[in-house]
């Protein structure tokens, strides 16, 4: 998982680099200071030489300044690092997350993804740069002040020795405890994103229902998970300061009253204590950082098993080694096909022995039950989900031989959850064309029923969409994506419960204008209402996976039960729409 992550420094790795070396060169700077602090008080004050006052003052001066310098450059090069590290694993998780099938994408919610991107990169960014100036200086703090007061006197320095293996093994208990605790924190943030964008998006259906007490309830239920984990980690982690503060007032002590002794025997320099008392705040601090350098590694460490779970992801749908670079027609076939999801974990199938032979240019009604897997059926051809038995082919070809951009370009889709984006209705229409020009897109909404209301509008074609399309009505929303959807003159377009929002008459406007203008364009119509599809060439009835009955209008009403009943329950057999007929 580390190596995974920190290979995303990538142009940065001189920073990286560089941040340490500045952070070594700091702290041999300040473990010189006290030395010559000693040397001043000693030779200097003691002795009356004004001279070597001045000479080692002067040394001090040059070693604070060149301290500083490191500092500095050690802080600027962590966050140039941190901050690149941060970057780059946002873009290789995003655009990692664009290869995703949907069956990649049904792994992680979408507030999962959102927490990774956002705060799981953000612990690992803050982890990364105090790695690279605390974990280099601390530790290295540590061990020249040691060094050095050993180097002054061995009996003091014990003192020291058995402070830090004490204080060490309290401290770490402490740590080990409270980053058990964090780690139940992570998923607490996804509920508390989800709460968030579940509210967000559905905030009209919200204040329909009078319902923003409860959503406040749901959110602060959410944030107070999140609280009282931190409450319980942070409670354990505030021990840290008593225990250092003990330690160091108990070593001061000691090292007070056994250096006054040892300089009354003359085996110990005033100089020298003022720079034994400097080395054990020195070595007690270093302690201290590296502390609370491993919360922040264990916290960083849950983080970036999130994030190495979306870097490594891999897309369950590749390109093969010579793919199919040109769709020849619009003809589709499936043969014996079978479709579960999570296949690989045992889940049921809910598409089984499936045949059907549809030419290029015929006009395919879908119906049946909620559920009998209408929008799944559709999703194969465009390979949006790979079967598990049998094959899919469209113009004669394997989708699976298809190179992936080639097959989707060819097929549009219309889904059952329509999506605008925030921009004009021009920038949303040219989804499906880059370079569309004004007039093509004024000729794909002529086709949709969509010009009429567009050029109601102040902006027209210009107007602003709001982002998810809440400044239109869903059945303009629909037939703005249907717009969308021929505009990349497609073999194929499919439309999956597309028209449910518009009214009757708008609906055989649309598919007369499909028989009109794209005859030659392979068209699948889900629908719930018998008038969106009984002109269509053949219609198929799903039932629980599989295929119930296929044929034309009049045919399924002599031979199929269900396809009947769905029409009489509709028209009462009549052709209209009859309220008696329901309960």
């Amino acid at each position: 998982m580390n190596r995974r992550v920190l290979r995303e420094v990538r142009e940065y790795k001189i920073y990286a680099i560089l941040t340490p070396l500045c952070m070594i060169l700091e702290v041999a700077m300040e473990m010189v200071v006290p030395y010559l602090m000693a040397s001043i008080i000693d030779e200097g004050v003691y002795k009356g030489n004004m001279n070597h006052i001045v000479k080692i003052g002067l040394y001090m001066v040059i070693a604070a300044v060149i301290g500083f310098i490191g500092g500095i450059l050690g802080g600027r090069y962590g966050a140039l690092a941190s901050t690149g590290l941060a970057r780059n694993l946002r873009k290789s998780m995003y655009e990692n997350i664009q290869t995703f099938s949907f069956s990649n994408i049904d792994r992680f919610s979408a507030s999962s993804l959102v927490t990774r991107l956002t705060t799981d990169v953000t612990n690992v960014q803050n982890a990364f740069q105090m790695t690279l100036r605390m974990a280099m200086r601390a530790p290295a703090s540590l061990v020249v002040a040691m060094a050095m007061a050993f180097y002054i006197n061995a009996r003091i320095a014990r003192i020291y020795l058995i402070a830090v293996i004490l204080l060490g093994i309290v401290i770490f208990a402490i740590i080990f405890s409270a980053t058990r605790i964090f780690r139940e924190a992570f998923p607490k943030y996804d509920a508390l994103n989800e709460s968030v964008q579940e509210n967000v998006s559905a905030i009209r259906v919200v204040k329909s229902y009078v319902r923003e007490t409860e959503q406040i309830g749901q959110f602060q239920r959410a944030s107070r998970a999140i609280y009282d984990i931190f409450v319980k980690a942070e409670k354990k982690v505030a021990l840290n300061g008593p225990v250092m503060q003990l330690t160091v007032y108990s070593c001061i002590l000691l090292i007070s009253w056994i250096g006054a002794q040892m300089i009354s025997v003359e085996e110990l320099t005033t100089g020298e204590l003022m720079s034994l008392l400097a080395y054990c705040m020195n070595i007690l601090m270093s302690l201290m950082m590296l502390s609370m350098i491993f919360v922040m590694l264990t916290m960083s460490a849950a983080s970036g098993e999130r994030i190495a779970e979306v870097l490594d992801e891999e897309t369950d749908l590749k390109n093969p080694a010579d793919p199919v670079m040109e769709v020849k027609d619009g003809s589709v076939v499936f043969e014996n096909v079978s479709f579960a999801y999570n296949f690989d974990k045992g889940g049921k199938p809910v598409l089984e022995n499936i045949n059907l032979d549809i030419k290029s240019g015929e006009t395919i009604g879908i119906m049946g039950a909620t559920g009998s897997s209408k929008s799944t059926l559709v999703s194969l051809i465009s390979r949006l989900y790979d079967v598990n038995e049998g094959s899919v082919r469209v113009g004669g070809i394997d989708v699976r031989d298809y190179d992936l951009e080639t097959l989707r370009n060819a097929v549009s889709v219309v889904l059952q959850k329509n999506q605008l984006f925030s921009g004009t209705i021009l920038d949303n229409l040219r989804w499906g064309k880059k370079d569309a020009t004004e007039e093509e897109c004024r000729k794909a909404c002529r086709m949709a029923c969509a010009d009429e209301f567009i050029s109601k509008m102040t902006d027209g074609y210009n107007t602003y969409i709001e982002q998810g399309g809440t400044n239109v009505s869903g059945g303009q929303k629909q037939r703005l994506c249907i717009a969308r959807a021929l505009l990349k003159s497609p073999r194929i377009l499919i439309l999956d419960d597309s028209t449910s929002a518009v009214d009757t008459a708008t609906d055989a406007r649309i598919r007369k204008a499909f028989r009109t203008e794209i005859p030659g364009v392979t068209k699948f119509i889900i629908a719930q209402r018998i008038s969106s599809i009984q002109d269509a060439d053949r219609i198929i009835v799903l039932d629980n996976g599989h295929i119930d009955g296929i044929g034309t209008h009049e045919e399924l009403l002599k031979t199929n039960e269900i396809y009947r009943e769905v029409y009489e329950s509709q028209t009462g057999g009549s052709g209209d729409f009859d309220e008696t007929e329901v309960d």
